[in-house]
């Protein structure tokens, strides 16, 4: 299992420099300078090409393309992203705690939403066709359907606005989380349990279960080693819940003004402050690769015959 472990971290390496390398090409295709970004930024009244290059040379801009993204990496590597060319302050400063608020989010909703899924799949596979399995998925499909920045709109009027129960924006207190947490969870439960559900479905009817039935073991037990069986397909749905969600809440996080990821993404793209944009792409993007790899070395350990194939 060790050797599978390490051999699975060296292969995420070339993706993560190919990642980065991509992240750091689109941004400088970007149209329009950065070191003009930088002086309207600092409200300059004449921007000349002088005072441009003059910029340029400042930021290291000048530099060759490849230098400038070799020491982008390094720096990178020890959490310095740059300064943003908006406020001046550190990128990490700025990212850090709202990658925090949204981690929290996201960790809140997915354990919700993988309890959830999970109880809802083993129930609606072990009453496959029943009037219950018929109403949960009819009810997911219509959940599922509703735009997550409408469900919120309506959960705010109703909950905070006409009753007067939740807040509607920021993260003060626990109850802060509720609505936020709620509406992320209906858009991503009724979607996980299907997958649970025809895991369990496709193990059923499978010549363990039918032997361990002849055999008088009790259903119970024999629900427990399908559930097992079962999960083996969704940990990697499961596992890539947690980067999806996190890279999901920008429209969550500016309608309940959470102070997080995707507030502070929407601010720099439309601000175009570049450095920002870019540690936001590659903090997501490295979170994919890296819950990816951790959802290959789960199933590894349940199924050995998975180790065989790097």
């Amino acid at each position: 299992m060790g050797s599978y472990i390490a051999k699975r971290l060296l292969l995420s390496v070339p993706i993560l420099l190919m990642i980065s390398f991509l992240t750091f090409l689109l941004i400088n295709l970007s149209p329009m300078d950065p070191a003009e970004v930088v002086l309207r930024a600092q409200e300059v009244p004449e921007i000349t090409e002088e005072l441009i290059a003059k910029t340029r040379e400042e930021l290291g801009l000048n530099q060759p393309f490849l230098k400038q993204y070799a020491d982008w990496v390094m720096a990178c590597l020890q959490l310095d992203f740059g300064e943003s060319y908006v406020t001046g302050q550190s990128v990490w400063s700025l990212i850090s705690p709202a990658f925090l608020n949204t981690l929290k989010l996201t960790l809140v909703s997915s354990i919700i939403i993988i309890v959830m899924s999970v109880i809802l799949g083993v129930v609606c596979a072990l009453n496959e066709g029943k009037m219950l399995d018929r109403s949960v998925r009819g009810v997911s499909f219509f959940l599922t359907a509703m735009p997550s920045y409408w469900l919120a709109s309506i959960m705010i009027w109703y909950f905070s606005v006409r009753l007067d129960l939740l807040p509607t924006s920021g993260m003060d207190s626990y109850q802060s989380y509720i609505l936020p947490v709620t509406v992320i969870s209906v858009s991503y439960v009724g979607i996980y349990f299907r997958n649970v559900r025809s895991s369990m479905l496709g193990h059923l009817h499978e010549d363990y279960v039918v032997y361990g039935r002849a055999c008088g073991l009790p259903e119970r037990k024999i629900t427990k080693h399908i559930l097992r069986n079962s999960l083996q397909v969704a940990v990697s749905i499961f596992c890539m819940a947690i980067p999806i969600i996190l890279g999901s809440t920008v429209v969550i996080e500016n309608v309940f003004a959470w102070p997080g990821l995707g507030r502070l993404s929407v601010k720099s793209i439309l601000s175009r402050d570049f450095p920002v944009i870019q540690a936001y792409v590659l903090i997501l993007a490295v979170a994919f690769v890296l819950f990816n790899t951790l959802s290959d070395m789960i199933n590894a350990a349940f199924n050995p015959k998975l180790r065989k194939e790097i």
